[in-house]
């Protein structure tokens, strides 16, 4: 066989994973269908610190672009919110150089270059047929991506609601002082259905615009553009150049379904995993049982199982009690949106901690105690599930 384990995509995940798995023993190939590291592909370049330490990472200076005080959340009426946490703006390509290399050097084959097509289970053997031919291994993790269909041909449904991926558009922006401010902002509402618009400084004369829309179509163009608008004229800038839009899907509470079969684990984006810092921590649990299955030299679901209840043990319980939280947004106006806001204006919100999506766990907690037309979104979406 060409590997003790084969990696699909070379996501933050998907490296994690790989890493994790050559570090306990394993010889471990990964085939990535870009032509080298540094083109994600994708919008995500911004976290918290929160994340990093979730996946007990540590941030290095080299792919840094920004470090900013936290975020700053806008009600449609203007209403607005600060919540003081570390975060920071990524050089993405940069970002993805450094893990790539940090894999390399942990002893991990990557091939570049090449598309996965199938993955076929034959006595034992996981064949992964590619644009370079078949490659063969016992276990086979799948994280190429949300659009990935490599779970599907392998009978998998992986994303337990995938009609609330937030599917995103973003874009470098140019204008002058752009990129000074040392808060993210956030903008909610019918601007961005189901989930947000974002303004990203980065330093000096640049910054991100991006929007994340739910139940809207993978096309989010109209709202992007739309946000354009609207921002030039939030700021004041008449001259604004929009540069460099990439566009993605994000499925921050679509909830994990079928992430493992004989054989084959999925991780990251293709497992409904969001976050950078949330997935890369999914790929070290992933790639240690990985490496016990291989010691093993057993592959079954029940081995692999291990697997999905650490993660379950992990994140389950934040992952639905954001998709309350979220879901609860969806279905109010904006003057509702308004309403809740105004719970949180003049607050002290350093109880806020974490990940983005940690975050809106304790806004949500926050909002039910707090106001009564919040318990009653909440409830009905309980009565819906």
């Amino acid at each position: 066989m060409d590997a003790d384990v084969i990696v699909i995509g070379g996501s933050p995940a998907g490296l994690a994973t790989a890493r994790k798995a050559s570090s306990l023993g394993c010889r471990v190939l990964l085939l990535d269908k870009k032509e080298s590291p540094g083109n994600p592909g994708h919008p995500a370049n911004t976290f918290f610190k929160g994340m990093f330490d979730r996946a007990e990472e540590v941030v290095d200076k080299s792919y840094v672009l920004r470090e900013l005080r936290g975020a700053k959340l806008f009600a449609p009426s203007g209403g607005t919110v600060e919540i003081i946490s570390p975060a920071y703006f990524l050089d993405r390509p940069a970002f993805d150089r450094f893990y790539a290399q940090k894999t390399i050097d942990a002893g991990v084959e990557i091939i570049s270059g090449v598309e996965a097509h199938n993955i076929i289970r034959k006595d034992g053997e996981m064949a992964v047929s590619t644009s370079e031919g078949v490659y063969s291994s016992p276990l086979v993790v799948v994280s190429n991506g949300i659009k990935s269909d490599l779970a599907s041909l392998c009978g998998l449904s992986p994303i337990r609601y995938p009609q609330d991926i937030a599917w995103a558009k973003e874009a470098v922006i140019e204008a002058d002082g752009i990129g000074e401010p040392d808060l993210f902002e956030y903008y909610l509402g019918s601007l961005a259905p189901g989930w947000k618009c974002t303004y990203s400084p980065c330093g000096e004369n640049r910054a991100t615009l991006g929007t994340y829309v739910r139940r809207h179509g993978t096309d989010v163009s109209a709202f992007f553009d739309r946000w354009v608008d609207k921002f030039k004229k939030l700021k004041g800038i008449s001259d604004l150049e929009v540069l460099e839009p990439s566009v993605g899907g994000d499925p921050i509470i679509t909830i994990p379904k079928d992430i493992l079969a004989d054989g084959l684990m999925l991780v990251g984006g293709t497992a409904g995993q969001s976050g950078i810092g949330y997935s890369m921590h999914a790929g070290n649990i992933c790639g240690s049982v990985a490496a016990d299955a291989v010691k093993k030299g057993d592959f079954s679901t029940r081995t692999l199982s291990v697997y999905r209840r650490a993660w379950n043990k992990a994140y389950r319980t934040e992952h639905w009690l954001g998709r309350i939280g979220l879901e609860t947004l969806r279905k109010m106006d904006d003057s509702e949106i308004d309403r809740v806001m105004q719970v949180f204006e003049g607050k002290d919100m350093s109880f806020l901690t974490g990940t983005p999506l940690h975050k809106s766990v304790q806004v949500s907690m926050y909002m039910l105690r707090h106001d009564p037309l919040a318990m009653l979104n909440f409830r009905a979406l309980l009565r819906n599930r």
